[in-house]
């Protein structure tokens, strides 16, 4: 993984190769542009929201969430995954990240390992197997991010085993990975880490999911260990209405002033969405989210108070075709301490709202 450019020339050699033992129609080209307005009541002098928020983040002005465009070639054995993006949600989230790393949406190569069942082995670049929210808006049924999607992995980079069962009921993935959500190496010493995900679908309405990682994160000198667990249910009661109902589970080596080890430290996120389908166009959805990091492992705040924060939404989608919609949010955030500004003053809620234009092809 330390040779990206290497990962590349490999998966670019191999589509290649692939297309030209078949037709051209092997080989997908999608693409995706969501554009937003997102305004904070709380007037940031710097136009950015709170620094825990790492998609729609800009306020009072009009911006490109994410845009992408991929190319996919599956075949029997084989399958590969190249994407590009850019907007603010790849500025911002992948700010750690150098160079063109910045724009890797997906880069990927997997072999089928048995003929008789479906195991897979897969490489790169890959979507996070962790949580029920992607950073892409079409496939959420919330306009914006919760506090726990922007605050767990998106993306990872590293090997992953999947099986799937026959009838696509039961899945499960093993993952050796590039640390938490990272691509490239910022440590003089590799920080791998492990991911599992269960997940199984009992049948049509219903979903449970188990993701877990298991690894060091921090610098050199200062790394520690995080083991995180990710639960979900997703239950469809019947063709309009359906929950969500999730919970993220971390916890953390402490050091003390002397580097030592001390403890640890706990941070957890229960959420609860619901939507309901109002006509075959008319979507709407709410969500109720509590956030708590009082030991400041994933969220620092200022003056080290502690994280404790409830949030509430309310959205409206519209579908004006297949592949465009419009969706409009209003969203609440109060926290026990004074997290948020307004108008520059120390204050413990926040008012947003965000409206977004998407376009898939």
């Amino acid at each position: 993984m330390r040779s990206i450019g290497l990962l590349f020339l490999l998966l670019s050699q191999l589509t290649i190769n692939a297309s030209s033992i078949d037709s051209a129609k092997t080989i997908e080209l999608t693409g995706y542009m969501e554009v937003y307005y997102s305004y904070d009541f709380g007037q940031p002098d710097n136009q950015l929201r709170p620094s825990f928020f790492y998609s729609y983040n800009v306020h009072d002005a009009l911006n490109l969430n994410i845009g992408y465009v991929k190319a996919s070639l599956n075949k029997t054995q084989f399958r590969s995954n190249l994407a590009f993006m850019g907007g603010t949600y790849s500025t911002y989230n992948l700010a750690h990240e150098k160079g063109f790393l910045k724009n890797i949406l997906e880069a990927n190569i997997g072999f089928k390992i048995s003929k008789k069942q479906k195991l897979w082995l897969d490489a790169g670049v890959l979507p996070s197997h962790i949580g029920f929210e992607s950073a892409i808006g079409k496939d959420c049924w919330n306009l914006t991010r919760s506090i726990l999607a922007d605050n767990s992995p998106y993306f990872e980079s590293g090997l992953k085993l999947g099986y799937t069962s026959k009838n696509d009921s039961f899945n499960f993935n093993l993952l050796v990975l590039n640390g938490w959500q990272k691509i490239g190496f910022n440590n003089s010493v590799p920080s791998f880490a492990l991911g599992t995900q269960i997940n199984y679908k009992k049948n049509n309405r219903t979903t449970l999911n188990w993701s877990t990682f298991l690894g060091h994160t921090g610098t050199d000198s200062l790394k520690r260990l995080r083991c995180f667990n990710n639960f979900y249910t997703q239950y469809q009661l019947n063709k309009k209405l359906g929950f969500i109902f999730g919970l993220d589970y971390g916890i953390q080596q402490k050091k003390d002033n002397l580097n030592n080890m001390n403890g640890i430290k706990v941070w957890y996120a229960p959420i609860v969405i619901a939507q309901l389908r109002l006509h075959e166009k008319i979507k709407v959805a709410t969500r109720f989210e509590y956030y708590a990091d009082k030991q400041q492992v994933i969220i620092l705040t200022p003056n080290n108070m502690a994280f404790q924060t409830y949030g509430t939404s309310l959205n409206f989608d519209f579908q004006i075709s297949q592949s465009t919609s419009w969706r409009l949010e209003a969203r609440t955030l109060y926290s026990q301490e004074a997290l948020f500004l307004n108008h520059l003053k120390p204050t413990n809620t926040n008012y947003f709202i965000t409206s977004s234009l998407s376009v898939a092809f």
